[in-house]
């Protein structure tokens, strides 16, 4: 019997993971610092559909690609809506051109937005790759300068400094030029490897025929070892495609950003041209890339738009999750800062109503109002097991007096304080220490 048979406990199905507790917390402050770090460099929020038309990604990721030949979640229409078949998303960047392109937001101006939120592939599931996985994206649009480039690299290392793992990743950059230098490229690096197939992985002979180029990704040691003598991108790039490069690399030096040349990195998906990058980690083994993207000029073009140039990134949230539990980081704060004891029945009504005083007056307060009665000491046990900083307690003596009892829970006296001095005392003890 399946593990969701009948009868059975019902379980998430595989690959798919629940968010509770201390995780759920952490995936939700990680969030919330990422989309910081967006808007500081003015990008704006898109939100996109779960469900798209396959032949989007047939035309935006590649029919080549593992995503579009084995990965995708196709859905099953009924039978009057046959003509289209969907699927869940496996990437944002495609859904993203196709969105603003369809409202009418890419013509003749420059957009930058991002997005987060589930994608889905159909893959073995192993500790940071799942079937269902959280991505932050940033696309900007209408920039053909390697400023662009540097701007999101920029972007994303204020969001390593900002969750402290800075020197636990590093970045790697290539240049793979336009789709006409990666032809003549791959006609040359199939010539060269066809000869030498047999001693190659199964997955790189198969390529041979679809996507030459992946095999460069290979982490076969036989096949990179026979990769050693094969020819090089670099040596099919055009001239502006270098010159571009070369303007990025200057501005990265400008920006302090350290980063290693990676004549292998090229990427999974078509669309990219020019610039690709990763940034990578040796915490989390066969996962280590927590950030990659590139340019993608051809892309709007290629989905029925005007020739736009563009570039973005995502991240894998749950490998940065997995990367800042590995330097004993974790995002999510407690959920509690203070919480508030009710002593008697009769209180509960004032006590919701100083609840909501304290939170209009600090709006960053996480304050918890205790409900359902109980003794005190039962209630000040919850509100150190929920993490808060301090108790605040209502009982008949401070009700009379129009005051409470403000007890820190980390050290300190307790002491008497009418409203205005515990919220005072919240705002110096609690927001300003967080």
């Amino acid at each position: 019997m399946s593990k969701n048979g009948a009868g059975g406990a019902l379980k998430a199905a595989r690959g798919m993971q629940d968010w509770a507790g201390g995780p759920a917390r952490d995936l939700a402050s990680l969030e919330r610092t990422l989309i910081g770090v967006m808007e500081q460099f003015s990008f704006e929020p898109v939100r996109l559909p779960h469900l798209e038309s396959v032949a989007l990604f047939k035309r935006g990721v590649g029919e080549a690609t593992d995503i579009v030949e084995k990965e995708m979640f196709l859905i099953q229409p009924r039978q009057e809506d046959s003509r289209e078949q969907l699927a869940l998303r496996p990437e944002g960047t495609a859904s993203c051109v196709r969105a603003l392109l369809e409202q009418g937001l890419l013509f003749n101006q420059q957009q930058r937005v991002y997005y987060s939120g589930s994608m889905f592939r159909y893959e073995r599931p192993q500790k940071g790759r799942y079937r269902e996985f959280y991505q932050l994206g940033a696309e900007a649009f209408g920039y053909a300068g390697a400023d662009l480039d540097a701007e999101l690299l920029a972007l994303a290392a204020r969001c390593w400094q900002l969750l402290g793992i800075s020197e636990r990743v590093s970045l790697q950059l290539n240049n793979i030029g336009s789709a006409e230098d990666r032809r003549g490229f791959g006609a040359a690096l199939v010539d060269f490897l066809m000869p030498r197939a047999e001693g190659l992985d199964a997955d790189s002979r198969r390529r041979l025929d679809s996507n030459p180029l992946r095999i460069l990704d290979s982490k076969s040691p036989d096949t990179q070892a026979i990769l050693a003598g094969a020819p090089r991108l670099a040596e099919f790039v055009n001239e502006d495609s270098r010159s571009h490069f070369a303007q990025l690399t200057e501005l990265l030096a400008a920006l302090g950003i350290e980063y290693t040349v990676n004549e292998r990195l090229v990427r999974g998906l078509d669309y990219y041209n020019n610039t690709v990058f990763e940034w990578v980690t040796e915490d989390l083994g066969a996962q280590g890339t927590i950030c990659a993207g590139g340019r993608y000029d051809g892309l709007v073009a290629q989905l029925g738009g005007r020739p736009t140039p563009a570039a973005g990134f995502a991240m894998g949230l749950e490998r940065v999750l997995l990367l800042c539990a590995a330097q004993q980081i974790y995002p999510g704060a407690d959920p509690v800062d203070a919480y508030l004891c009710v002593v008697g029945d009769a209180h509960r009504g004032h006590a919701l109503a100083q609840a909501q005083a304290l939170r209009e007056a600090l709006p960053g307060l996480r304050l918890r109002c205790h409900l359902g009665g109980g003794k005190l000491d039962k209630q000040l046990k919850r509100a150190n097991a929920c993490g808060a900083a301090v108790a605040l307690i209502l009982g008949d003596a401070e009700v009379s007096q129009a005051v409470m009892q403000y007890k820190p829970l980390r050290g300190g006296e307790a002491s008497q304080l009418a409203l205005d001095g515990v919220i005072a005392a919240l705002a110096r003890d609690v927001l300003e220490g967080r």
